[in-house]
């Protein structure tokens, strides 16, 4: 099954005899289990596991899961829509054989994302990675585009021997600092020992800026890819973290003060294999295409902020001047501007050109991030949207008037304002769907209700261990 095709029952051709012949060759390799991965619309990372003998079956007939999924919150409870929560009906996972590779630091499984039908062989209307994929058809089909995109991993390193619940770093170095990196050299290069065995091309894994805070950039790849992708250096990171007596935590807010983890989306749009960020006649080598596509990205950036940062926690990491990109602006290598156009360096710019969309944590759903951001940027080409005027330095440090004449805005200051945003942006929504998107809206609100009441610590600390 290739990344835009949809599962069937019974398989599509070739796939049971694939999985047969993969299950033997796992079976060879030490592999007993195969982890069938997705993300729900909290964010979180669920699983089911079947054994290695069962893989065929499952890429026949998938394997049964509830709907009610979607509608988790990130602390395991359930809200619902009018089609979604309750406890009746049931789809099945169908895992992605293109997609399928053994866990270097999990010995005996191998992992595998899905997509989910229903039980009459139906796309499930809730299935992220099956709007992702749609979205990435559409393009394709409307447009004539094709995207590389990747996702910026970032998390921080505690002790497993902290009291439960709380977090105590296991770096205590400078931000960037060498000393961090010695710290833990040995963690981050078992994980990046893992990350080659697993075929994940690493660009650069560092300390970041926070108490015991990471980053690993990993290659583009398409959409649906990328978005796997994220999800299977997660997990891989968890893993290596564990096996040296450690656990990370990707939350956006870690702790209730300083820089939280980011989770920032790099994007480029091409066309008959040219990269459409470089090369054209408008503003730093732009095409009249790519702009349009980042004035649509940066106009609805306000609403796409319930998909991008859709936990309360989000919004303790969300503030003016600690490069969140909290202000609707952007900007050539502007760091503090919500959407950056990254040039790279010269001599890779035609490969390298890319936008970097930067009001995004990992509490958000991947495939849903990546979907949206790609049909506001296909609504801004569909109308002619042009960009304003870029801005340079902080736009916290903009006077009023320049900013309103520059529409640069700040974000919402809240998922509750985020939320509204949402509801009233039509774009997004029928991008989604009214299934997808209802269930969007309910999860939000149950995140609100669920921290009515607390302070920022106490949010921090509710989510902290979640994602």
């Amino acid at each position: 099954m290739s990344a835009l095709d949809d599962p069937v029952p019974g398989g599509r051709p070739g796939d049971v005899e694939r999985a047969r012949a993969l299950a033997g060759e796992l079976s060879g390799r030490g592999v007993h289990g195969v982890v069938l991965a997705y993300v729900d619309t909290a964010g979180v990372g669920r699983v089911k596991t079947v054994p290695v003998a069962r893989l065929a079956s499952a890429a026949a007939w998938g394997v049964g899961m509830s709907p009610v999924f979607d509608t988790f919150l990130a602390d395991d409870r359930i809200v619902s829509t009018d089609v979604l929560g309750s406890p009746d009906g049931d789809l099945r996972l169908y895992p992605d054989l293109d997609r399928l590779v053994v866990l270097a630091a999990q010995p005996g499984w191998a992992w595998a994302p899905v997509d989910r039908i229903t039980q009459d062989g139906e796309r499930h209307p809730g299935c992220s990675r099956t709007f992702l994929r749609g979205v990435v058809a559409d393009a394709a089909r409307t447009h004539g585009l094709t995207f590389r995109a990747a996702v910026e991993i970032e998390w921080s390193f505690g002790l497993d021997s902290a009291p439960a619940g709380e977090f105590v770093p296991a770096a205590t170095g400078p931000a960037y600092g060498a000393i961090r990196q010695v710290e833990l050299s040995d963690c981050t290069a078992d994980l990046l020992a893992a990350c080659a065995a697993q075929g994940v091309d690493v660009e650069q894994v560092h300390p970041e800026y926070a108490p015991g805070q990471f980053e690993i950039s990993v290659g583009a790849l398409d959409p649906v890819a990328a978005a796997d992708r994220s999800v299977l250096v997660r997990q891989t990171v968890r893993a290596v973290a564990r096996r040296h007596g450690l656990r990370v935590s990707f939350s956006p807010a870690v702790t209730a003060q300083g820089v939280g983890n980011g989770g920032h989306l790099h994007l480029s749009a091409w066309r008959d294999g040219v990269n459409l960020h470089m090369g054209g006649d408008r503003r730093h080598g732009m095409t009249a295409d790519a702009e349009a596509f980042a004035a649509g990205v940066l106009a609805r950036l306000p609403a796409l902020t319930a998909v991008t940062a859709p936990s309360p926690a989000g919004y303790l990491r969300l503030k003016p001047s600690q490069w969140a990109g909290v202000f609707t602006a952007w900007g050539l290598e502007t760091r503090e501007a919500a959407v950056r156009l990254v040039r790279g360096t010269a001599g890779r710019r035609a490969e390298l050109a890319n936008l970097e969309v930067k009001p995004v944590d990992l509490a958000a759903n991947p495939y849903l991030a990546l979907g949206c951001v790609i049909a506001a940027g296909l609504d801004g080409i569909a109308s002619g949207a042009t960009l304003p005027e870029e801005t340079v330095g902080d736009p916290a440090a903009l006077d009023a008037a320049t900013a309103e004449a520059r529409g640069v805005r700040r974000l919402p200051a809240s998922l509750a304002e985020a939320v509204e945003r949402f509801q009233e942006d039509e774009v997004l929504r029928a991008a989604l769907g009214p299934v997808l998107a209802d269930a969007v809206t309910a999860v939000r609100r149950g995140e609100i209700e669920a921290v009515a009441g607390l302070d920022d610590e106490q949010v921090a600390a509710a989510y902290r261990w979640a994602y």
